[in-house]
């Protein structure tokens, strides 16, 4: 399953949330692929702070399971919540999930048919 969402970044935390992305601390990025998120990349509009998300994960519910159940994830979104404009939960939870509405791929194998 591919998963694409989107979050808006505090304008004026721009250059700070980029430091803490470069690089991103080992036993997060350990505890995301424990999770069974892959592929997984973030993309930032730097003109309006709009962040893009994108990840593959074969169950997703299981994936939120295993980061909330996590330590090191949850000190990793308490850290990362101010950088995000309204927020009603952890980040993960309250990003605005983006429906798929084309997939070169899936058309392509489609087309074949």
């Amino acid at each position: 399953m591919r998963v694409a969402f989107r979050l808006q970044v505090r304008p004026e935390l721009l250059d700070e949330y980029r430091r803490v992305h470069s690089p991103v601390r080992r036993e997060m990025l350990e505890t995301i692929a424990a999770s069974g998120r892959r592929n997984y990349s973030l993309f930032l509009d730097e003109t309006d702070g709009s962040l893009f998300g994108y990840y593959e994960v074969d169950d997703d519910a299981a994936a939120q399971a295993s980061l909330a159940a996590s330590p090191v994830a949850a000190a990793w979104e308490s850290e990362m919540s101010r950088f995000f404009v309204s927020l009603s939960a952890r980040a993960d939870q309250a990003a605005r999930r983006l429906p798929e509405v084309f997939n070169l791929s899936d058309q392509l194998e489609g087309a074949a048919e």
